[in-house]
């Protein structure tokens, strides 16, 4: 049985952090060391705010990792991720510190994060960061998301 005795959030009432900085972000215990195998999330409803304007920015996040000793837990993510609807970022500055974030956290085989952005003033931007070449042994799939086509 994995000890979870050490997370603050599981299973407890949590409060929305106020900011992705303050957001605390847990692990587990990966049961599985010595496998190499992709865990995926995703987050289709991501937001966050226009540094600028202050207006609020969209996108469909994919997170794909290949776990080392750790893996990210589930509801802590959701928490830091939602952290950012209060927070003003350029869409590239989200997508990669949110990676770089989940890397020293968890210190993965390798990871990779899509970021798919709705248009913001017409043009949309998708951000894509990863730490390295994919693993030759891992079956790492598409990310399923079709870039922007408007109504074409």
């Amino acid at each position: 049985m994995t000890d979870l005795s050490g997370l603050t959030q599981l299973g407890q009432a949590t409060h929305q952090p106020d900011s992705p900085e303050t957001a605390t972000l847990e692990r587990v215990p990966n049961p599985h060391p010595d496998t190499n195998y992709v865990a995926r999330f995703t987050a289709p409803e991501f937001t966050s705010l226009c540094p600028v304007t202050g207006q609020p920015d969209f996108a469909h996040l994919v997170i794909d990792y290949v776990p080392g000793d750790w893996l990210v837990e589930s509801k802590s993510l959701k928490l830091y991720l939602t952290a950012f609807r209060n927070h003003g970022a350029f869409h590239e500055d989200c997508t990669v510190s949110i990676g770089r974030r989940l890397v020293a956290l968890l210190q993965p085989r390798y990871l990779r994060i899509a970021g798919y952005w709705y248009p913001r003033g017409g043009i949309p931007i998708d951000v894509f960061w990863q730490t390295g070449a994919p693993l030759p042994d891992v079956w790492l799939p598409d990310t399923g998301v079709q870039p922007y086509r408007g109504r074409g």
